[in-house]
């Protein structure tokens, strides 16, 4: 540590001594069109490679040959959510001169675009100065940091991208971690440089504040000496000097490429050893099956070699399966391209085997030792998933039932390796265990688009057990709000057994207040639309996974009772006009409801039977005045991730392609009664 002090003493001094990287614009990279044939890949509803055929322009990257490894630099993008990791990878691509269709080019799953986040890491490469750059983007949420575990180690360097107004976040340390576990020395690149609020004097303290991160999660000297650049990735430039208006020769992406280039080592590969693979992605096309993403550890691969899949078990190194290569793929910019063959260092696809998956390795058939595979962290939270039971069962769907539902857990969970799927208590039920229900949201967002009709429970935290003593996930928590609403979250949170380890203003703004806090997981499931709704749409929270620690006791008063049905049939307004002044409605007139389905939240603490489906009797009275208009309150629609959030133990999710809604476990208001003070229930 000593050694780490004197080291950031002397950063000022070496930091002048370092010129800035730019140089002339390399050669616009010659990209290869795509073509849409029959034989075009066919996208899969997770994720997908764009359909292209490979032309034969010349380019730093010869086809049909390998790449020397000392011309490959394999590097990881990671970053706190929404610090601009995919703006950072649009404006790389176009600098090498891609052609981008739109903003956020990789991320080609319907729900990344939808909501504006990066759910699963993409891989693509740039040819920079006779050098190829594999760049993968990772998600910066920490819900899907299962993904950023397994592809960090394909990699030998990583771009640390910090918002330099906000500083590192919780996600950042877990990202940064990661980074120095597997041994990379990470490139810090201060983004959104531009911003007013952004001074020299912020980014020097930001880098300190990244400096402290790296000292406490045990990084080395030579990680320590990390080069540092600032960036505004919306505008396309980078720099090695804090700027922010650079010149207009210089407002492009060349000091963060050469800094690649120069900082970054190649992979460390023998292309005489045999060959071998660790799959670290595993993609479906409908005609070319599985395919296989990963690293080439060593040796090289030709189209039509014999190759086999090895798996690590306890009884040793298992044989899989042996096939021949049929394909290798190579992400290019934002194509495909077909190449012959490739070797050590470089990340390619795969395809001609149908049983390995992610963790596993493929290799010559002489070889019979498998490579490590990578030890992601424990899921923290898990829900049942199980066939629709209720009345109004198979009216949307078109997969209906248990084996339907677990075919299809069982092959995400094939590609995602941070979602186990076990059987459930009750027949024809899975339990699915994830990072957080944004992941899981997810995962039931994707199965109920794909025509699925399925009861999911709440969310239930894992706990374990050392020495006797219950442990539970505690969670770091960053809050950003504005003063008026501190009182209001901090009472919030202490229902929910949050601890308060830091507080202060945010530097730079007047009226806001930053908190750091601890909090257990099961107290933060459903409180982001909570949070939402008190900040008045103001506030930021990040979380991520911190440790396990003591059981933190019962949660306090953290939702109403709610408001169940007890007929079955179409919602009226009439009835609605009376139910009103009860609570919150989550119907409106016209919708179709059935016993035990929940319609809106009780004003008190405990659950309320009633009848929304009450018609108005019918009078030959026609006096002017008696038939009164309705005007009822607009409902508060619940979207799939406030009703994972809402539930209780003894309620249920029904997810169908068309609608949303609540339930009971038990529909029958007596059998609920019954089972009440079960330990079930």
């Amino acid at each position: 540590m000593a050694a780490a002090l004197l080291m950031r003493a002397l950063r000022s001094e070496g930091r002048q001594q370092l010129k800035p990287l730019l140089s002339a614009p390399a050669s616009p990279l010659r990209f290869y069109s795509r073509v849409a044939s029959s034989s075009s890949f066919i996208s899969s509803p997770h994720r997908c490679f764009s359909s292209a055929a490979a032309s034969s322009p010349a380019s730093a990257f010869a086809l049909g040959s390998s790449m020397d490894p000392s011309r490959i630099r394999n590097v990881a993008v990671i970053a706190h959510v929404d610090h601009g990791k995919t703006t950072l990878m649009d404006r790389l691509l176009r600098q090498c001169g891609a052609d981008i269709p739109h903003e956020r080019a990789l991320d080609s799953i319907t729900l990344e675009r939808e909501r504006g986040i990066t759910i699963a890491s993409k891989v693509t490469s740039i040819s920079w100065k006779d050098n190829e750059l594999n760049m993968v983007d990772t998600p910066g949420h920490a819900d899907f940091g299962g993904e950023v575990e397994r592809v960090v180690g394909m990699v030998e360097g990583a771009v640390l991208v910090v918002d330099a107004g906000e500083g590192p976040l919780a996600q950042t340390k877990f990202v940064l971690a990661k980074a120095l576990k597997h041994g990379l020395r990470p490139i810090l690149l201060l983004n959104k440089v531009d911003r007013p609020s952004v001074s020299e004097e912020t980014c020097n303290e930001v880098e300190s504040l990244v400096f402290d991160l790296f000292a406490n999660l045990g990084a080395t000297e030579e990680q320590l000496d990390f080069p540092v650049l600032y960036a505004s990735a919306k505008e396309g430039w980078a720099s090695s000097t804090f700027t922010k208006d650079p010149a207009v020769d210089a407002r492009n992406m060349s000091p963060l490429l050469d800094a690649i280039t120069s900082h970054v080592p190649p992979p460390s590969a023998n292309v005489e050893a045999p060959f071998q693979m660790l799959v670290s992605m595993m993609e479906r096309d409908f005609y070319l099956g599985r395919i296989l993403t990963g690293r080439i550890s060593s040796g090289a691969i030709h189209v039509g070699d014999k190759i086999q899949g090895l798996r690590c078990t306890d009884g040793g190194v298992e044989k899989i399966e042996e096939g021949k290569v049929t394909k290798l793929m190579k992400k290019k910019g934002t194509s495909i391209i077909m190449i012959d063959s490739a070797g050590a260092g470089d990340i390619i696809s795969v395809a001609g085997l149908t049983s390995p998956s992610i963790g596993h390795t493929v290799a010559n058939i002489e070889v019979t030792t498998a490579l490590p595979t990578v030890q992601l962290d424990p899921p923290t939270i898990s829900m049942t998933f199980g066939v629709n039971d209720s009345p109004l069962a198979g009216r949307d769907g078109t997969h209906l039932t248990g084996g339907k539902i677990g075919d299809r857990l069982l092959a995400e969970a094939e590609t995602n390796l941070a979602i186990n799927v076990l059987p459930g208590q009750v027949s024809e039920s899975f339990e699915v265990q994830g990072r957080g229900e944004l992941q899981l949201g997810i995962l039931i967002e994707n199965m109920r688009r794909e025509g699925f009709e399925l009861s999911v429970s709440p969310p239930r935290v894992m706990y374990k057990t050392e020495k006797g003593q219950k442990l539970e996930p505690i969670e770091e928590v960053t809050i950003e709000i504005n003063d008026e609403h501190v009182g209001l979250v901090m009472e919030a949170l202490s229902h929910r057994r949050a601890e308060v380890t830091d507080m202060g203003p945010v530097p730079g703004t007047s009226g806001r207040t930053r908190m750091s806090l601890t909090c257990p997981s099961r107290g933060l499931v459903g409180y982001r639309s909570v949070f939402s709704t008190d900040t008045r749409g103001t506030g930021f929270m990040h979380r991520a996974f911190l440790t396990y620690s003591k059981h933190r006791g019962q949660l306090g008063n953290v939702r109403k009772g709610v408001l169940v049905s007890c007929g079955k049939g179409i919602i009226t307004a009439h009835a609605l006009m009376s139910l009103e002044a009860r609570g919150t409605l989550f119907v409106s007139p016209g919708m179709e409801t059935y016993e035990g389905m929940i319609v809106g939240e009780h004003s008190r603490d405990n659950d309320l039977d009633i009848n929304p489906v009450r018609t108005k009797e019918l009078t030959n009275i026609r006096a002017p005045g008696k038939d009164e208009n309705v005007k009822l309150s607009p409902p508060r629609l619940m979207t799939l991730e406030e009703a994972i959030g809402y539930v209780a133990s003894d309620e249920l999710i029904e997810v169908t392609p068309k609608s949303v809604k609540m339930r009971k476990r038990y529909l029958d208001a007596n059998k609920r009664k019954m089972m009440k003070g079960k330990k079930d229930y």
